[in-house]
């Protein structure tokens, strides 16, 4: 589905979220057009694993690395200076990328098929509304837009929205406090 430009929406540890190839433009354009999310607003990366997602990232200074061993997978989004291989079309030609890994078996089996590892992200939603709290509620809102992948359990979420920092190489700011306390 993914390699012929769908997008899915899946369950993760926090909210509900949809995703797409990270490198597929179009697909990259449905999750913008389906959510009427502000062309300004970048997506995220995420994988089930940080040796994925490094590859978009220029720099990862040494805090950052014990945030993660700490806290990922988790509920916590970390955002870095992207690297050259990170399209402009996910950071809405911006110089960052956000990347989070969820802790979440949902998403590990969807991610274990994907070729590369990596979703292009954002939540399931329509922009300034709540993320869909189920499976049910994705069906009914999104089933004509997007491919719903049914969880293996179906348990409503918190939805917490994950934690955002920004990472710089002086020191790393909340930008967003969620699910996990810093």
């Amino acid at each position: 589905m993914l390699k012929e430009g769908e997008v899915i929406a899946f369950k993760t540890d926090t909210v509900w979220g949809f995703g797409c190839n990270p490198n597929d433009k179009i697909a990259v354009d449905k999750i913008y057009e389906i959510k009427k999310r502000d062309s300004k607003k970048p997506l995220i990366l995420m994988s089930d694993n940080f040796e994925h997602l490094k590859k978009y990232i220029n720099f990862v200074p040494d805090y950052a690395y014990n945030l993660i061993e700490k806290h990922l997978p988790g509920a916590l989004t970390l955002i870095f200076e992207k690297s050259e291989l990170c399209p402009d079309f996910i950071t809405s030609n911006g110089n960052t990328i956000g990347i989070r890994i969820p802790d979440s078996e949902d998403f590990k089996k969807i991610i274990s098929k994907i070729e590369g590892k990596v979703l292009a992200t954002t939540s399931c939603n329509v922009s300034n509304e709540e993320p869909v709290a189920n499976y049910i509620e994705a069906s009914k809102n999104f089933k004509n837009v997007a491919t719903i992948i049914k969880p293996i359990n179906d348990d409503e979420n918190e939805n917490i929205p994950s934690t955002v920092i920004l990472c710089q190489k002086e020191g790393y700011k909340i930008l967003r406090q969620g699910a996990i306390k810093l």
